[in-house]
């Protein structure tokens, strides 16, 4: 009988080895998915004041936002996310939230409701990634597709995310949306659901191209193809005449503490709106930073045009947008112009803001009113994680809408 020689059995002892060494850094690694998992847990309180110059009583809310969920560890690249929330009413409803009825009161869109936010699974890739399920999508800085991360129920987007990035400074983004959760969720309104509803379906592209040339200079190219099947412009209006096309060039960057962005996009209708759209966007913005004190100005213009054919942006984030009021979530057919001023500091610990809006049609010489905000924000250093926010604005009408004063005080713990 033949035996094995002590090399060639030296090389298979090595190649068992090596395999009981693969198959226990698989196993290692797909382990991973567990035990590298980290929980997600969030609690927002929020109290809500809104007091306006017309027949309706003042709101007065109180919600409590929970958050729980988990995200899981790597996996050859893959991981998974599943995040579910809670927006629950605390005292009386002496609100108008858009789905309690309560018409006689002030709007505050924060309607009681459990829904799944967020349950994605995820691939990276050292030149890209791909996300696919109900996912939070915030592109650029969020003035066409955003979360509304402001209200207690987030705005979410089911589909497909792409991104690429083929070389350094180079982002390539596309996303493929067959339904967009809304912050009017999770129920839809049995009195209203042209105008607020909890779901927007439709089959939407999203295409973003960014490119960091410097420091000093971004470009950002987009194409946002927006077909909104169940949404109006107005309670009155026909189902679609939010769908449109979208096409813009945005540069932006920094020259020694000086920041600027300039702007410019073109609207069409699109996905078989009714309505022929035809309007246009612009942009000027300018900054200066110096020693944690940050001041920015510039003025923002979407254009007009007559039967609720305005330059419209549905799936943005609105309220870091033309005053914390709220007044023109729905462009007014005539368009508008807000020239703002502003800026934000250190303070105490934390960071105080202020801002000044003044609104102007973009067709005639309708001078709609000015708003005054003011907000400050600060961790509470009794708890890890605590962070209190308290905000005021201040609407003063002329020609569009009534005098408006909101308040906001606001506890929020991130585990």
């Amino acid at each position: 009988m033949s035996h094995p020689s002590p090399s060639r059995l030296s090389l298979a002892l090595l190649a068992a080895g090596l395999a009981c060494s693969s198959a226990a850094t698989a196993d290692e690694q797909f382990s991973s998915l567990f035990t590298d998992a980290k929980p997600i847990f969030d609690l927002r309180y929020r109290y809500e004041h809104v007091d306006q110059d017309n027949s309706l009583s003042n709101a007065n809310a109180q919600t409590l936002r929970t958050r729980f969920g988990l995200q899981s560890g790597s996996w050859y690249g893959f991981s998974g996310l599943i995040e579910v929330d809670n927006v629950s009413r605390l005292g009386d409803a002496a609100y108008n939230s858009t789905r309690n009825g309560q018409s006689d009161h002030s709007t505050v869109v924060d309607p009681d409701g459990s829904e799944v936010n967020q349950a994605l699974l995820r691939y990276d890739h050292t030149l890209g990634s791909a996300v696919v399920g109900r996912q939070r999508i915030n592109l650029d800085n969020q003035r066409f597709v955003g979360g509304v991360g402001w209200r207690q129920n987030e705005q979410t987007y089911d589909g497909m995310l792409g991104q690429l990035k083929p070389f350094d400074g180079l982002t390539l983004t596309y996303a493929y949306i067959d339904n967009i959760n809304t912050i009017f969720g999770p129920d839809d309104n049995r009195y209203d659901n042209r105008s607020n509803p909890a779901n927007i379906e439709g089959h939407s592209h999203l295409i973003n191209a960014q490119y960091v040339l410097m420091p000093e200079l971004t470009v950002t190219a987009y194409s946002y193809l927006l077909g909104l099947d169940n949404i109006a412009s107005s309670a009155a209006a026909d189902f679609g005449t939010l769908s449109s096309k979208t096409h813009g060039l945005r540069l932006n960057g920094n020259l020694s503490g000086v920041s600027y962005a300039l702007e410019y996009a073109q609207q069409r209708d699109y996905a078989g709106n009714p309505l022929e759209l035809s309007s246009e966007y612009y942009l000027a913005e300018l900054g200066y930073t110096l020693k944690g004190v940050a001041l920015k100005g510039g003025m923002e213009i979407l254009g007009g045009d007559s039967g609720n054919r305005a330059f419209q942006t549905p799936l943005a984030t609105k309220h870091a947008f033309q005053g914390w009021a709220d007044n023109f979530l729905l462009t007014p057919e005539k368009g508008i112009k807000d020239a703002y001023l502003g800026g934000s500091m250190p303070l105490l610990g934390g960071t105080l803001q202020a801002w000044y809006h003044d609104f102007r049609a973009e067709r005639g010489s309708e001078q709609y009113g000015t708003e005054i905000d003011v907000g400050y924000s600060r961790p509470v250093p009794l708890l890890k994680g605590l962070v209190a926010t308290v905000k005021y604005a201040a609407y003063d009408a002329d020609d569009n809408g009534v005098d408006t004063d909101k308040f906001w005080a606001q506890l929020q713990y991130s585990y």
